[in-house]
């Protein structure tokens, strides 16, 4: 391990919301909202905080996520925690599709998962812990607690009233810890984008009443021009050498003002100090200084992002999503074998209920590829944040287009015909190399004045790339800032990956690289 007590945030990037983590033993476990994406809540890995691998889904199969076919965009699975406690793991998160929370366990993180157990309980962001007498709280945004029984749901007391923060809007994600002889009750406030912020209390008991830190919000970015905002959803975590850490979600805007996000709500990672009883955090930076000595000395994550699929496997790996659903009929990896081969359920990527089989955006430049056999088929790859935000790279009847749709308005920006068979697609983004500003008075130039004019405000742009007999060729750039959240709404980020609206078409590989 490296003696180097730097590390680069976030330690987990792209549409990775919502972060809760658990320690057992040297190992480390993570979950994030998923929202409409099936399967929910990915659950992850780590021995040291800063590398993270994915190694599955908590909720993995229909039985344990119903999501209509009509959810909206940022509907379905809000705000999971996991613990650990008598040997079990456990998730409690909420399905607002369906307006109720879910409790499910496995004795190993791999899984299996257990079918749910349901607790109808308003609000949402619930949390579970145990009080020495081996009861059950379950805390939602409000900020109330309850005490339930865990493997049946029924609620046996409460609600009771905790404590609603400094006077933010929406005090949400509530954790409630016993440390040290105290009940410490972390939570959120002030709205999940710029205004966000941590608070925390204290209490000698878990029903209260809490005593606010002295110097809440312990930590905010707002009004600030720190490169990672919106900071705030947080959870702690104790590491085996005794120093404790934090978990949370920021983002990273890009563009001239007003700057827009992309990859979504990301995880960041914080070293905690204690100070008169209570914990102090520094700001988040795109580097972060750990305390020497501690676990996460590693100066950059031993894995640059860079992943490819020659889908050669007997099943998806557990990085890919699909929005709402994944019927069986939809896709294969036996049918064609070596090829992913997926089948239309829509004939538009316009509306819910298309075939598509995605990966999250992670870093703001990077390339996207796909070897593609349309067959008769209309199929290719799309970069995605809804039904209303979307640009695609298609291929149908012998022509590759590039298709935008943003609100309500779609449109082919280019087309080439290609021979038949496969051909192999790419769309890439990049942050660098936007416009220049455009210089208006060659005299104040010469006189030691500023550049005067409009930089492109975009966010990133997007490159449509097709493999030809005569070498790569670029169809189309679009601004990348019609894919935000500033544009879009919601709380997801990019996804990018494969589709098919009419017929069958197979995809040989699927390749993703950071640029730049």
């Amino acid at each position: 391990m490296s003696t180097d007590p730097h590390y680069r945030n976030p330690v987990v990037a792209g549409f990775f919301p919502d972060p809760s983590i658990c320690r057992v033993g040297e190992d480390y476990y993570l979950v994030c909202s998923s929202f409409e994406y099936f399967p929910g809540v990915p659950l992850l890995h780590s021995r040291d905080l800063v590398n993270w691998r994915q190694i599955g889904n908590v909720l993995d199969r229909p039985s344990q996520l119903a999501l209509p076919a009509d959810t909206p965009a940022s509907q379905g699975v809000y705000a999971p925690t996991i613990r650990h406690h008598d040997g079990r793991f456990w998730v409690v998160t909420t399905n607002v599709s369906l307006g109720r929370h879910l409790i499910v366990t496995a004795q190993d993180p791999t899984g299996p998962w257990s079918d749910p157990v349901h607790v109808d309980l308003p609000h949402v962001d619930p949390s579970l812990t145990w009080d020495d007498e081996g009861n059950c709280w379950l805390t939602t945004s409000g900020v109330k607690s309850y005490r339930i029984d865990p493997d049946t749901g029924r609620v046996l007391e409460g609600p009771i009233p905790l404590w609603s923060g400094t006077g933010g809007q929406y005090p949400e994600a509530p954790h409630l810890y016993r440390i040290d002889g105290w009940w410490y009750l972390l939570l959120s406030e002030g709205g999940t984008h710029t205004g966000h912020a941590v608070s925390v209390a204290r209490s000698r008991s878990p029903r209260g009443p809490f005593e606010p830190a002295p110097t809440n919000p312990i930590l905010t970015h707002r009004g600030s021009n720190l490169p990672v905002q919106a900071t705030g959803h947080a959870d702690l975590v104790q590491a085996p050498d005794g120093g404790w850490w934090m978990v949370l979600l920021g983002i990273r805007a890009k563009g001239q003002w007003p700057p827009y996000h992309v990859l979504g709500r990301e995880t960041f990672l914080v070293p905690v100090r204690w100070v008169d009883g209570w914990p102090v955090v520094d700001p988040v930076g795109e580097v972060t200084a750990a305390p020497a000595g501690s676990a996460p000395a590693l100066a950059a994550p031993a894995d640059p992002g860079a992943y490819r699929d020659d889908f050669d496997t007997a099943v998806l790996a557990p990085g890919w999503v699909s929005p709402r659903s994944r019927p069986d009929a939809a896709w294969s990896l036996t049918a064609r074998p070596g090829w992913l081969t997926l089948t239309a359920t829509g004939a538009t990527l316009d509306r819910a209920g298309a075939t598509i089989v995605a990966a999250r955006q992670r870093h703001h430049d990077c390339r996207a590829s796909a070897r593609l056999d349309p067959g008769d088929g209309t199929a290719g790859l799309t970069l995605r944040i809804d039904e209303a935000h979307h640009y695609d790279l298609e291929v149908s009847a012998g022509r590759v287009r590039v298709v935008g749709r943003v609100g309500p308005f779609r449109q082919v920006f280019a087309e080439l015909a290609v021979p038949g068979g496969p051909v192999v697609l790419t769309i890439a983004t990049r942050t660098h190399d936007l416009r220049p500003p455009t210089v208006t008075g060659a005299a104040d130039l010469a006189a030691g004045a500023a550049p005067f004019g409009v930089r492109a405000a975009a966010c990133d742009m997007v490159s449509f790339e097709v493999e030809t007999p005569d070498g790569p060729r670029v169809l189309a750039e679009l601004d990348g800032r019609y894919l935000s959240t500033e544009v879009a709404a919601g709380f997801t980020g990019r996804v990018v990956g494969m589709y098919v609206t009419e017929g069958s078409a197979a995809f040989d590989w699927f390749d993703y690289r950071p640029a730049g």
